[in-house]
């Protein structure tokens, strides 16, 4: 009783277009483990985007010696998020995939979108958010995370922002984040259905850029243009894991 009393009271304190957007998203299946106004404002904070990649772009499902796709819904998404950072903070953020497999469609991914940095075949993922971090001077806290999986959860840990993407089978898996406090809002929707798209317009409903990104986007604006400019001038780096320390794979 206490608790519901209090995540009560919180709600009271929503303003509208907070309260929409929780209510929208809860209303779709999505679980919102922060308040809505909180993960309004831990959000605000963010300089980066981190994204794990297999059950995240994808279901997950791999035949022999083949890669995990993506679809391009989930590509406009993140790149409408990249946008709605750069209208806010004139400046990029940073972004990457931190896989602990090798996906050739990432690493194609990851350069068509002009990412910071594809990392691969890194079991431990700590590493590479560590080397991410020292290498464009970031706190953990300054950085949103996509994640699905057991994988994922040293990095969950500490980041700033932690959505994770659902998977209906996974009940204890989720039942152990929620009691860990692990992510801030679940995904209605799994990998395959478009989760990182609902996840990009749910940040983006919060902090209110939504409207004006899809405005800016549509007539590709001048501000628009200048985004994608800056953004094709990003030059993709590729790293792996070996004995522990990150290291550059040039020949991809």
């Amino acid at each position: 009783m206490e608790i519901s009393i209090k995540l009560d009271t919180f709600e009271t304190l929503m303003d509208k277009n907070t309260q929409t957007i929780y209510q929208l998203f809860s209303n779709a299946g999505a679980e919102f483990l922060s308040p809505a106004e909180m993960l309004k404002e831990k959000f605000a904070k963010v300089k980066a985007f981190l994204f794990d990649w297999d059950g995240v772009f994808n279901s997950a499902f791999k035949g022999e010696g083949s890669s995990s796709n993506f679809n391009e819904a989930d590509s406009m998404g993140t790149n409408l998020l990249r946008f709605s950072h750069f209208t806010q903070k004139q400046d990029l953020p940073y972004i990457a995939v931190i896989s602990g497999e090798r996906n050739q469609i990432s690493f194609n991914f990851s350069k068509r979108e002009c990412f910071h940095g594809c990392y691969y075949k890194v079991a431990d993922k700590v590493h590479a958010l560590e080397h991410f971090c020292k290498q464009h001077n970031l706190k953990p806290e300054e950085i949103c995370f996509f994640f699905d999986d057991v994988l994922d959860l040293s990095i969950a840990k500490v980041c700033g922002v932690r959505i994770m993407v659902n998977r209906d089978a996974g009940l204890l898996f989720k039942k152990y984040v929620r009691e860990n406090k692990l992510a801030d809002y679940i995904t209605a929707n799994n990998g395959a259905n478009y989760a990182i798209r609902e996840a990009c317009e749910m940040l983006m409903g919060l902090n209110g850029t939504f409207e004006e990104v899809i405005r800016h986007r549509t007539d590709y604006s001048a501000d628009y243009t200048t985004y994608v400019h800056r953004k094709k001038m990003v030059s993709t780096a590729y790293f792996t894991l070996q004995d522990k320390i990150i290291t550059v794979d040039s020949s991809i």
